[in-house]
């Protein structure tokens, strides 16, 4: 079977279901355009976490490079007095 036939079938089934469901009085809300608007909704949901999560990974990322600069920064402050010192020592050929 392709996929546009099963798709068909799982329809009708929901079709079907919320038919019975709404003939003994449960519900009338089981129908595919319930189920495709609620499927549409939990995309946007998730596409909504995703980006939350994307936005916080890039946040930290900045954070850890600035960190990773000023210790560079400090660093070379730190070794370039000892490092010219060193430097006046040793022989030049």
């Amino acid at each position: 079977m392709n996929t546009q036939k099963l798709l068909n079938m799982a329809l009708e089934g929901v079709d079907a279901l919320g038919f019975r469901l709404d003939q003994m009085g449960i519900t009338g809300k089981v129908n595919r355009h319930n189920i495709a608007a609620f499927l549409m909704s939990e995309q946007k949901h998730l596409e909504g976490e995703w980006d939350s999560i994307q936005v916080r990974i890039n946040l930290r990322r900045t954070q850890i490079e600035r960190i990773t600069q000023k210790i560079e920064t400090r660093t070379d402050a730190l070794f370039a007095p000892v490092m010219s010192q060193v430097n006046r020592f040793r022989p030049s050929h």
